[in-house]
């Protein structure tokens, strides 16, 4: 088991809120069938830093966080969106062959592909659950859009899985939907829940869709230059399992020799460490990053000169800049 992370400066001030939040997940999936709330609880209880919640108590205005129905609300729009991300976490990691996920073993390496794929649909069926109970049809279809393309993002990535041909714009394509559609979703429910008008939930969305693809891209250059420590994975997962990511795309379009070496490693699982060795030190890790960091820029421009509906802008900034730190 990996060390628990610190705690976040930016989080400390909505540390009350965070563990409202986590007893509101653990109440989510009680009371059930054993079979179905044991792994969910495993799976929460694995913890995580809560981006996506935090991301939501951020974007929600102060005045929301001090009232008691609508902060009631907002734990409520939190677990939700949380609860769906740990759904995809029990789903990919049976579709991707994972067998740990933060130094625990997989649901589906513990109990089988059958119970992954029950707890992964329990998490998403208590997800919506929680949600409705606030009484905002549009936070539900709006959830219900970030689910859609989190699945359509799943399919784009099992479709060009031992593609080294993959272009970037489709990588950038698969990751808005992967993984930025919960961060943008999460932004603007926090601000829909908080009563923030339409063009400050489109700006706060903005700003969640940037700093999720910026995340995500920065994950991909950490599965080949991180330690499995503090990853909590198997360092070169994503090369192992045939993902193809924006590090290796920019390295082979700076050196395209390298095709046969990655799709050998990919193919036979030989040789994989030797070269994540390569590969971080190449410069396509380096292109890689300097994306990244745009994303970022792009983030922080979205909640700059314009109505963020009473949003912690400077924790929300303090986010996109720990984004940067969680690489460095």
């Amino acid at each position: 088991m990996t060390a628990a992370a610190p705690v976040p400066q930016v989080a400390v001030p909505f540390m009350p809120l965070l563990g409202l939040c986590e007893q509101r997940l653990r109440n989510s999936v009680a009371g059930y069938r054993e079979e179905l709330v044991r792994p969910a609880t495993d799976t929460l209880a694995a913890g995580g830093k809560r981006v996506r919640p935090l991301l939501l108590f951020c974007s929600a205005p102060h005045s929301a966080l001090d009232d008691p129905v609508q902060r009631t609300a907002l734990l409520s729009a939190a677990a939700a969106v949380e609860l769906v991300h740990m759904a995809t976490l029990v789903h990919d990691d049976l579709v991707d062959g994972a067998t740990l996920r933060r130094g625990r073993p997989t649901v589906a390496q513990a109990l089988g592909p059958d119970r992954a794929i029950g707890t992964g649909d329990f998490l998403f069926a208590r997800a919506f659950g929680e949600l409705t109970t606030i009484g905002l049809p549009t936070a539900v279809r709006n959830l219900a859009a970030a689910a859609l393309d989190l699945s359509q993002g799943e399919m784009d990535q099992q479709r060009a899985a031992f593609d080294f041909a993959l272009h970037e714009d489709a990588y950038l394509a698969r990751c808005r939907r992967k993984t930025a559609a919960l961060f943008a979703v999460a932004c603007r429910l926090g601000g829909l829940v908080g009563g923030a008008g339409a063009e400050a939930q489109d700006r706060l969305a903005a700003f969640g869709e940037n700093v999720g693809m910026a995340f995500q891209i920065f994950d991909d250059i950490l599965d080949l230059a991180g330690a499995p420590a503090s990853t909590g994975k198997r360092r070169g997962t994503d090369l192992r399992d045939g993902t193809v990511t924006l590090p290796m795309i920019l390295a082979l379009q700076v050196e395209p020799g390298l095709r046969p070496a990655l799709e050998s490693a990919a193919a036979s699982g030989a040789e994989v460490d030797a070269l994540c060795d390569r590969l971080a030190a190449h410069p396509g890790v380096e292109l890689a990053r300097k994306r990244a960091l745009g994303f970022v820029a792009a983030a922080r421009a979205a909640i700059t000169d314009g109505p963020t509906g009473g949003a912690d802008v400077g924790a929300l900034g303090e986010i996109a800049d720990g984004v940067v730190d969680r690489y460095s």
